[in-house]
């Protein structure tokens, strides 16, 4: 379990069904990410059982209440939208309307990017978002992703792969100690 003081990232359980539901089925989440707003408490169910079952894929859970507010993940290579390397990943996130704009995203993508490099050693984060929603975009550069300058189209998208994405990405660093040993930085 990754964790902040707010927030922890925990495999999506299935009794979270009713409350991945009530937030899913919003018409202003889903479609920012390219998705579907989900129809019923079933369909909710079938993509924990599918969709969110991987050992990549995470809840956000708000600690003071227990509830996933959200959910993020990685993509490797072959998986993700984006033409990565094989030592890179794709970031992806989304947050429930009533936590929008409170750093939630940025708390749980600082944890994800911690992970990533450090745990799992990838080399590359990418991440990307549409043009119309910009607060996607900030949080990655809260988290010090940077623009590429690329635009793609995101065709394994539920939703949205005809309209274009901004591509961002974040390196992991190589820093020189004072004793000529690397240590390996976010």
């Amino acid at each position: 379990m990754l964790e902040t003081e707010r927030t922890l990232l925990r495999p999506w359980r299935e009794s979270d069904a009713e409350t991945l539901y009530k937030y899913a089925s919003d018409s202003e989440v889903g479609p920012r990410a390219g998705w579907p707003p989900h129809k019923s408490v079933e369909e909710s169910l079938e993509i924990i059982r599918t969709v969110f079952n991987s050992d990549h894929i995470w809840a956000i859970e708000l600690r003071a209440t227990g509830e996933p507010i959200g959910c993020i993940g990685y993509y490797t290579h072959g998986e993700s939208n984006i033409n990565i390397g094989k030592n890179d990943v794709e970031a992806g996130y989304w947050i429930a309307k009533p936590y929008w704009n409170r750093g939630f995203c940025t708390e749980a993508l600082r944890l994800l990017i911690e992970y990533c490099f450090n745990e799992k050693g990838f080399h590359t984060i990418w991440s990307d978002y549409f043009p119309d929603n910009p607060a996607s975009g900030r949080v990655m550069e809260k988290c010090g992703f940077r623009d590429t300058g690329e635009i793609n189209y995101c065709s394994k998208l539920q939703i949205g792969s005809e309209r274009p994405v901004k591509i961002m990405k974040l390196e992991r660093k190589l820093a020189t100690r004072t004793n000529n040993s690397n240590k390996i930085l976010p």
